[in-house]
Formats: structure tokens, sequence, C-alpha cells
């Protein structure tokens, strides 16, 4: 028999935001939902705070050791170390920022330490962040780090039930796309989004559906020439390495639902072109995946929204994806390595 896999390594995010209360209704609901074990690192009294402020009545177990999280799980949400930080909805801090990056930074090694199965981290205000030391444009940049692989090697997926896209330029103001947009960018970032959604996702000849950057995809240069230039080479390179890619598609019908049914993921050019159509079809459900990793990680694809804290009105969707899409993939890797 297969030993039982080990807990996911769930980050607290910040505090004074709706992930712990989050993840305390979701507990709560742990045997209607069928979700594999998972403990947070962090925050005991503040997940204590956040269960009250959705009416929850929940046991919270503090563990020395990881591994516990397993056996405690049925019983009582798994919290590891005596970390904490006072529970504040909608009024972040340094305290607070000190607790997510603490968090973030133990979860991560828990993945890469093989202690934990996957990661998930939630929301994380990036300016507070910044207050107490972190250094990373985002979360993601920080889990190329912590994994000693190149930020360009991290690649960013938006995944729902109804669209899978990945923005191959992303935190950049949209005047610097065509500068920063090239056609190894487009390759490189292909090849990983194909072997992830081989590895991950178990899809055997993943089907990639390529945007193009201007308008009706320039229209034959009437409207620009990136497509020509630098997107069509990148798409005939990877072809020719036996990877499904297509296009320059314009990006304004290629989301539509006939449309999707004739991919597995779309490559868009730059921030929103991926990330209106996910949000749009797939707000409640989004998960954040990053590609390219050594270790598994997800989250849920929204903010801190520290505006609802502690109001019990944020919807937990989209963390339950983000639980379930890490020990799908986690399983996947499991199986595929023996």
């Amino acid at each position: 028999m297969n030993p039982a896999p080990a807990p996911i390594a769930v980050s607290i995010g910040d505090p004074a935001g709706i992930g712990p209360e989050l993840i305390a209704e979701i507990w709560s609901q742990r045997g209607s939902l069928g979700l594999a074990p998972f403990a947070v690192v962090g925050g005991a009294s503040v997940l204590a705070g956040a269960a009250r402020s959705r009416g929850l009545s929940i046991e919270i177990a503090r563990v020395a050791d990881f591994a516990e999280a397993t056996s405690v799980f049925d019983k009582a949400l798994p919290v590891l170390g005596d970390r904490d930080a006072p529970h504040s909805p909608g009024a972040p801090n340094e305290e607070g920022a000190s607790l997510a990056l603490h968090s973030l930074e133990k979860a991560a090694d828990l993945a890469l330490s093989g202690a934990a199965s996957a990661l998930v981290t939630m929301p994380v205000s990036k300016s507070r962040l910044a207050s107490v030391g972190f250094i990373h444009p985002g979360q993601t940049e920080f889990i190329a780090a912590a994994c000693e692989r190149a930020t360009r090697d991290a690649v960013m997926m938006l995944a729902g039930p109804s669209l899978r896209a990945v923005p191959l330029t992303v935190h950049c103001a949209l005047a610097e796309v065509p500068r920063i947009l090239t056609t190894e960018t487009i390759l490189h970032k292909g090849r990983i989004v194909a072997e992830a959604l081989r590895r991950d996702f178990g899809i055997a000849a993943p089907r990639l559906a390529i945007c193009g950057l201007n308008p009706h995809a320039g229209e034959d240069g009437r409207m620009g020439r990136e497509e020509a230039a630098v997107i069509v080479p990148a798409i005939q390179a990877l072809k020719a390495e036996g990877i499904d890619a297509t296009g320059p598609h314009p990006a304004d019908a290629l989301f539509a639902a006939r449309a999707r049914e004739t991919y597995d993921v779309a490559l868009a050019m730059y921030h929103d072109q991926a990330l209106i159509p996910v949000k749009a079809l797939d707000f409640d459900e989004g998960v954040n995946v990053t590609l390219g990793m050594p270790i598994i990680r997800t989250s849920p694809d929204h903010g801190t929204a520290f505006a609802i804290a502690g109001q019990g009105i944020a919807n937990p969707g989209a963390t339950i994806a983000a639980l379930r899409m890490a020990a799908d993939c986690a399983a996947r890797r499991a199986s595929a390595d023996g």
C-alpha cells in the first residue's frame, strides 16, 4: 500500500484580510467538501477570531510536527507553531505582516523539504510585506527564489472550471509590453506550460492557443507587426518541438464558449488579456497556480479584500478550488514519480 500523502501547507496570508476566515469556514465543511488534510502555518488566535466573525465554533490544535496534521485534521484545524498576531479584520498592521511573511517562508520550506505535499498561499498585501522586509514583487516571484529558480521559470497560470490562461508578461505597464515581449519568452514559457499540463494536470497532449497582441491579431500588419515578427516565429518553434500550439488568435474571440472547446490553455500577451476573461467567467472559483517549479503552489485568485474582512460575506469558492487543485496536482506527481 502507498503511504498517505503528506498534508498541504497553507500560509495564512494577511491576518487582516479574508484569508483566515475562509480557512476556518472551509475546515468547518471538511466532511462535505472531502478535502485532503491541510495545516496552517501560524496564527492560531487569528484563526479563532476569524471563525467567530463567521459565527463558527471550531476546534484549533497547535502542532509541533507538521506530520501530526493528518491525524489531527478530522478533529481540529491544525496550526503549526506558536507565531501569532492580533485578529484585526480590515485593519492591516506590521505585526500581521510579520506573521504573513513568517507563514509564507515556513510553508514554502515545508513544501520544498517534502514534509508538505503542496503549498497553498492565502492573499497578502504586497505593500505591507515590503514594510517588514519582503523584497519580491509578489508571492510567485518569492516561490521562484525559494526554489532557487530564475523568476522567468515561474509561470503564473489562472485556472477555473471554464478557462485556463497564462499571461506571458505580468506586472508591467501596458506601454512596456511590446518591448518586453520576445519570441524567446513565448517559446520558453510555452514549453513550461505544456510540460506542466502533462505532468500536473494529466493532459497528455496539451493544446496551446496563443493570443495576438494587437486588435484582430494585427490583421496582416495593418494594426501592428508584433504578430508576424515575434509571435508567429514562437508558434512555429513550439510546433517544431511537437507542441500543439495555434495562433496568433484575435483575443476578442478566443474566450467565447465555442472557442474554449478547442484548446486547453490560452497564452495571453499581457496581464489583463488573461485575467479579465478568467475573472469574468470564474471569479469565485479561480485559482492562481505557479507552473515550472519543483513544488506545487496554488492560491485563490483574489486579494485580501480588507473592505469586507470580518463581515462573514467572503466567498470561499476560490480557496476550496485552490486546495483541491493542489491535492490533485500533488497526487499526479506522486503517481508519475512512482
